[in-house]
């Protein structure tokens, strides 16, 4: 008996295809969420590749006019903090978290939230709110930030992924 091994004939090889667009779904509005995301839209503009943030649910508040630049880091049922639950929850915890978490921020020079969606704006990134997300919320358009590009219902935010290329992240 003979030992002979088969090797595919035609094996297709995993070609690396240039990602050319990134779609952000921005969720949450906690600190770490929304720096993560814009972090990673600017990232993106800076290879040259297109991006887009869709805000939904309590990731609205990071285009929220009155909201934007009062976000916390969560403290509660954050794992990544390290913390109990209960020592998350004290009084002043959250407020302790968030002025540490800006005050090494600003040593990085990273730009506070309203500053950072005016330079991801200006840089072509295109920034949308969802449309369910809204009506649930009962908030109007005039309340969101200026360099907003427009309001979206999930349907519109897929036809804007299509195509070769794109990929999604829910943050």
């Amino acid at each position: 008996m003979e030992n002979t091994i088969e090797s595919p004939v035609n094996k297709k090889v995993d070609e690396k295809k240039p990602i050319k667009k990134m779609m952000l779904i921005l969720s949450k509005a906690t600190i770490d969420n929304v720096y993560a995301c814009f972090i990673l839209a600017n990232g993106a503009r800076m290879e040259g590749i297109e991006s887009e943030i869709f805000f939904t649910f309590f990731g609205l508040e990071a285009i929220t006019k009155k909201k934007l630049e009062h976000l916390h880091v969560a403290t509660v049922g954050n794992p990544g903090m390290h913390i109990p639950t209960m020592l998350g929850g004290l009084p002043g915890m959250e407020a302790l978290a968030t002025k540490m978490m800006k005050s090494e921020m600003e040593k990085l020079d990273i730009p506070p939230v309203g500053e950072f969606l005016e330079i991801l704006a200006a840089s072509g990134t295109k920034l949308w709110a969802c449309k369910l997300a809204m009506d649930m919320f009962h908030l109007d358009k005039d309340k969101l930030i200026d360099d907003l590009d427009g309001v979206l219902t999930v349907g519109d935010f897929y036809a804007r992924a299509q195509g070769d290329g794109t990929h999604l992240l829910f943050i």
